[in-house]
Order: C-alpha cells, then sequence, then structure tokens
C-alpha cells in the first residue's frame, strides 16, 4: 500500500461524502515526481551537472551539427526567462562547455556552441541519463508502460493544447 492510499482511507472515513479519487491520483503523480527527480538529480550531479545546465547541454546536443544555437532558440526550447538563460550560459561558459560565438549573419548576436568538453560531457551524461530512465521505469510491464505513457500523454496535451 503506498502513501497516497493510506491518507484516501482516512479521508474515506473522515469524509465518505467527498469523492476524494482526484487527490490519490494528483497526490501520487506528485509524488513520483519528487521520487523520480531526486534520482534523476543525482545521476546528473555524476556528471557534475544539474537540471538546469543538462537542458542547455541536451538542446544544444540535440540540435545537431555544429550545436549551436542563438539564446533566443535557446530560451523557446527550454522555456526559462531571459536572465534565468544568461545565468546558466554564463555557468556553463566559466565551466568551459559552452562558448559564445560571432554569429556569422548578424555581428550585433552571438550563437551559444558546445565546446568539445561540453559534448564529451553531455554525450555521456545522456547516455547514463537515459539507462537511469529505463532502470526507474523497469517496474512497469512493456503493456503498462505504453498505456501509462499514452494516458499521461493525453492529459498533458489538455492542459498544453489550452496555453
Amino acid at each position: 500500500m503506498d502513501h497516497v492510499t493510506r491518507i484516501l482511507d482516512q479521508w474515506h472515513r473522515e469524509r465518505p461524502d467527498l469523492d476524494v479519487a482526484p487527490m490519490g491520483l494528483l497526490g501520487r503523480l506528485g509524488r513520483l515526481h519528487a521520487h523520480l527527480s531526486r534520482e534523476i538529480e543525482a545521476e546528473l550531479a555524476a556528471h557534475g551537472l544539474n537540471r538546469a545546465s543538462f537542458d542547455v547541454l541536451a538542446t544544444l546536443r540535440r540540435a545537431g551539427h555544429p550545436h549551436r544555437l542563438s539564446p533566443g532558440d535557446l530560451l523557446a526550447a527550454t522555456m526559462v526567462t531571459s536572465g534565468t538563460m544568461t545565468n546558466r550560459i554564463d555557468q556553463l561558459e566559466k565551466q568551459g562547455l559552452v562558448e559564445r560565438i560571432a554569429h556569422p549573419e548578424d555581428r550585433r548576436s552571438v550563437l551559444i556552441g558546445l565546446t568539445d568538453k561540453g559534448f564529451a560531457t553531455i554525450d555521456r551524461a545522456v547516455t547514463a541519463h537515459v539507462a537511469n530512465q529505463h532502470r526507474l521505469t523497469a517496474a512497469l510491464t512493456a503493456a503498462e508502460f505504453e498505456a501509462l505513457d499514452a494516458l499521461l500523454s493525453r492529459y498533458l496535451s489538455a492542459f498544453e493544447e489550452k496555453g
């Protein structure tokens, strides 16, 4: 029995008039998020990264050769404020993982690119991250995984299509 079931049992006993089923679903999603986040952060930390730095490096890596994007494109892909993105880029640049490169078509702007060190770091980290994700979802059968993924996609779309 999970922790949320115990809470729901208490509410059923104390307030049988309330339908607390959504509390169960949302509570489980929240608790799963907390457990998964801790596991993911630990794996990223083993590579000297956190979610924020991983997000920027992974966005540059999956952009394809030459692994460069404008700060605006990074903002759009990561959905953070420009100040937050500037801070992330500054920190990654200090670590030698990214570099600012003069934009070849617009000398007033720059591109953010992976350095060789950044490329190697994100390739190692994403390989470990994917293996970790497989480990974290291994409690589900293939059919359960597929069904849960489809349901969560449908649920998430209901929120994102409004936006």
